[in-house]
């Protein structure tokens, strides 16, 4: 991790496109601008955590879906293929 100081007013570059501008420090809370992309997300912790959580949920139901989906259709098959009468 890298570990700056900064003033308020002063910034930090990431990259060629983002830039993170410290607005104000009152005690212990910093005010941060940032200036990015439209195409690149900017999000605070807790809210993309939220994000990737709901993510990962809609993924597990997919997952069931498909499989259930896979289920109905082997036995559909088995359904329609004629049982093959048993020789003695």
């Amino acid at each position: 991790m890298l570990v700056l100081s900064r003033q308020r007013d002063e910034s930090i570059m990431i990259g060629d496109d983002v830039e993170i501008i410290i607005v104000d420090v009152r005690g212990d809370k910093v005010r941060l601008g940032i200036t990015a992309p439209k195409s690149v997300p900017v999000h605070r912790r807790e809210i993309y955590d939220a994000i990737q959580r709901e993510k990962t949920e809609k993924k597990e139901p997919e997952k069931e879906s498909k499989a259930s989906k896979q289920e109905k259709t082997e036995d559909q098959q088995e359904k329609k293929t004629p049982q093959q009468p048993s020789e003695n």
